[in-house]
């Protein structure tokens, strides 16, 4: 069953409250979008393999643990995911970075596909997909479908806030992929967007309209 984290950290907490902020420019939006997507890629590795290797310190021979090899992949969903991979890449800057591009229709809310981008190896990768929001959950759905159709496996999502109609969504439509959440919302309004939300992270990253 998937399994839902919400991530609440005390420095995630204060920079999500400065991202909310209307009056956040989108510089400070886009900085403060890395810091805690850095943040909360602390959590999303957690269960990453270690293996026991030897190496030689500048006094003697010891045991470490050190990551088992297992490739990483960050896949933003185009393309407000792009504003998260800056701050997984930090931690994890050999990673493969994918995209995928989906837009949402204004009247149906359904999400429409219109690139698809990954590393060849994409189903031996422990994959970390990434999205500012999960509002309806149809672009989580469908990305990691996607995902799925191109034989990856073991993938995790990760956003910084989530309606919970859009929680109860993908843990319906992915009960294998896990999700990592900064903060579970209210609700989503008539429009679809998530309250109180953050605005329309795209076009905030982005400087957009």
């Amino acid at each position: 069953m998937s399994r839902v984290t919400q991530i609440t950290h005390p420095l995630i907490m204060h920079k999500l409250a400065l991202i909310r902020d209307k009056n956040t420019g989108s510089k400070d939006f886009r900085e403060l979008v890395a810091e805690v997507s850095m943040l909360m890629a602390y959590e999303v590795t957690r269960d990453m393999q270690l293996e026991t290797v030897e190496i030689e310190t500048p006094i003697c021979k010891t045991n470490c643990k050190m990551l088992s090899g297992k490739k990483v992949a960050i896949v933003p969903i185009l393309r407000a995911g792009l504003g998260m991979v800056e701050g997984v890449a930090k931690l994890i800057p050999a990673a493969k970075i994918g995209h995928i591009g989906l837009y949402r229709d204004e009247e149906t809310l359904q999400p429409v596909e219109y690139f698809c981008k990954l590393p060849q190896d994409i189903e031996e990768r422990y994959i970390i997909v990434t999205d500012p929001m999960l509002a309806t959950g149809g672009s989580a759905i469908d990305a990691i479908q996607l995902l799925k159709k191109k034989g990856a496996k073991n993938i995790k999502f990760m956003c910084l806030i989530a309606a919970p109609e859009g929680v109860e969504a993908l843990k319906a439509a992915h009960p294998d992929v896990d999700v990592y959440i900064g903060s579970i919302d209210e609700k989503l309004n008539e429009n679809g967007y998530i309250v109180p939300g953050l605005g329309d992270a795209g076009d905030r990253l982005f400087g957009t309209k």
